[in-house]
């Protein structure tokens, strides 16, 4: 992506990334303009010279250039609307990979304000739009190249006539550009609207079992008509501005052609021009409307395309969520993780008396949090040594959510810093603490596919998700689908049950390997034994890995090394699981009740 997001730099990239074929389309466009302008001309010359002096040899010679002349218009036309359609579709193409880079970028931003209906709108029909005026662009100066051939083939048979074209023409195209700025506008409401109106249809069939367990159907289909019938109100004015600009460039075309026809008849009857010359002014007078009509026709699609890209360019230069960072974690994660312990080491064995002392390279992973504060958080002080297993109790819910927005770097905190291996967070690049630590959140969503697809979603390449599969329990769920690991699970995981989805989530982030792992709540739809499962099974396969689990689940918190209870926004007690049981009221009523 080039520096300039402005709407004007999304309009020149997509045109200059096509110029090849724009030009290209743009040359043969105008040989077949330049073919139509000749046709009228070339019946004059055969009527001067072989039918008002009949001439059998002098017809045949120019029939057959005539012909050689319908070729040259008809090949320019197949092959320049080809390159012209190319050059559309690619720009449209890149446009959307822009859009879809800027909504995945690390540092995030793009979709703030922007329900999933507004984005894929900009990425498919605004796209769609700015693309188009490739297409547009060849056949303007095709029809410009028509206009300036028709002038002067005009002049060349009366000068007066000529004349009068190439005033009349630039007046015309003016006039048209000044009638397009409505439209502009109309058209960036139109697909404001639009774009409102696929969010709310998108939300509505995300939550469409909600809807339907709640009874909530008419307030559903109440809103949504409520939001359509705004939609169909925008297109429609934004249609009548399209229509009242055409009529209007119509009926000023065809009263610029009358003139044209009027000034030529008087010339005839004054004998200052032939029969021939009378014919190829009135077949030029007719063929004139077709390129001005598309000269009209550029100046809406250049209104829509603007209105469009200015809609691209709000995405493409909205501010990330979290700015800076260009620094690389200090240490490597992937094997350098395993040096000290293998993932069939048991936890024990890498902090007990028998723990490895042969390790060339510390195992990097640890995460600290000085006097943190954001939200309803303050004075967070924690530390969590590379390859720790760690359960967070928080009892605000806030609280929990601002901790590991945190974590994940989508704010950084008012108050403190977080560091990763003694490096704050906001000193990294976004993408190499993506590649770092990773926090699953608890509504992780997953893709429509098969479930290996979504398993190895952000695995390392090459990687076998079989161990985290069998962590997470994924293993009965691959059993019950058609097709194992390659059935597919349907969109948003349609074909699964709540808790089936959730362990999918899990194992996708198990299996993405990173060095430091936050979860949260990944257990909340699975029954007590499956859960008991999972529990050993995130310890067996992070085991040397930083593990965090922010949960309250009495499963998951049994399996970890220690507990730390946060309440009042602040680290209220840090102990094992069954200490803080046995000892700590708060906790075990956020627990166990």
């Amino acid at each position: 992506m080039g520096a300039d997001t402005s709407g004007r730099g999304v309009i020149r990239r997509a045109v200059a990334g096509q110029r090849r074929d724009v030009v290209v389309g743009s040359l043969l466009g105008a040989a077949h303009q330049t073919g139509e302008a000749l046709v009228p001309v070339l019946i004059g010359l055969i009527v001067d010279r072989a039918v008002v002096r009949p001439d059998g040899e002098a017809l045949a010679l120019w029939l057959v250039v005539l012909a050689v002349v319908y070729a040259m218009l008809s090949y320019g036309f197949r092959f320049g609307a080809r390159a012209g359609e190319r050059a559309a579709e690619q720009a449209a193409h890149r446009l959307r990979l822009d859009v879809v880079r800027r909504v995945l970028a690390p540092h995030g931003g793009a979709e703030a304000g922007r329900p999933p209906g507004a984005l894929v709108n900009v990425a498919t029909e605004d796209a769609r739009r700015v693309g188009a005026l490739n297409m547009a662009l060849t056949l303007g100066i095709a029809a410009v190249v028509g206009v300036v051939a028709g002038a002067v083939l005009l002049l060349r048979a009366s000068v007066p006539l000529g004349l009068l074209v190439l005033v009349g023409a630039p007046v015309l195209m003016a006039l048209g550009h000044y009638l397009a700025r409505p439209l502009e506008h109309r058209s960036e409401a139109e697909q404001e609207r639009a774009a409102h109106a696929s969010g709310v249809a998108a939300d509505l069939v995300a939550g469409v079992r909600v809807l339907k367990g709640l009874r909530a159907e008419r307030a559903a289909v109440a809103r949504y008509r409520a939001t359509s019938q705004a939609s169909r109100d925008a297109n429609v004015r934004a249609a009548r501005a399209a229509a009242l600009q055409t009529g209007l460039m119509l009926t000023l075309t065809g009263a610029f052609i009358a003139l044209v026809a009027l000034v030529g008849g008087r010339l005839v009857l004054s004998g200052s021009i032939g029969l021939g010359a009378l014919v190829s002014a009135v077949g030029l007078a007719l063929f004139l409307p077709g390129p001005i009509a598309v000269l009209a026709w550029v100046g809406a699609e250049l209104a829509k395309a603007r209105a469009s890209a200015a809609r691209i360019a709000d995405v493409l230069a909205a501010p990330g969520e979290t700015t800076g960072g260009t620094a690389e974690p200090s240490a490597p994660g992937g094997a350098a993780a395993r040096t000290a312990s293998g993932p069939d080491t048991p936890a024990s064995a890498t902090t007990g008396p028998d723990a490895p002392t042969t390790a060339a390279t510390p195992i990097p992973g640890e995460l600290r949090l000085h006097r943190l504060g954001h939200g309803g958080l303050h004075g967070i002080d924690l530390t969590v040594p590379a390859g720790e297993h760690l359960g967070i109790v928080v009892t605000d819910t806030a609280d929990a959510a601002t901790l590991l927005r945190c974590l994940a770097r989508r704010c950084d905190p008012d108050q403190g810093r977080i560091e990763l291996d003694g490096t704050p967070l906001t000193e990294l690049a976004p993408a190499a603490l993506r590649s770092t630590l990773l926090v699953a959140e608890h509504d992780a969503q997953l893709f429509d596919g098969t479930l290996l697809d979504n398993l190895t979603a952000a695995a390392p390449a090459g990687a076998d998700p079989h161990p985290a599969m069998a962590a997470a329990a994924v293993d009965e769920v691959a059993a019950t689908l058609p097709g194992g690991t390659t059935g597919r699970i349907g969109e948003r995981g349609s074909s699964l049950s709540g808790g089936q989805r959730q362990r999918v989530a899990l194992a996708r982030a198990l299996a993405a390997d990173r060095s430091v792992l936050v979860v949260h709540d990944p257990t909340t739809a699975v029954d007590a034994a499956t859960e008991a499962r999972i529990a050993t099974g995130i310890r067996r396969a992070r085991t040397g890995r930083t593990t965090v689990l922010v949960t309250s689940s009495p499963a998951l918190l049994a399996a970890t090394d220690r507990v730390v209870l946060i309440d009042g926004g602040t680290v209220a007690a840090e102990a094992p699981h069954e200490d803080l049981v046995r000892d700590h009221p708060v906790y075990r009523s956020a627990v166990l009740t």
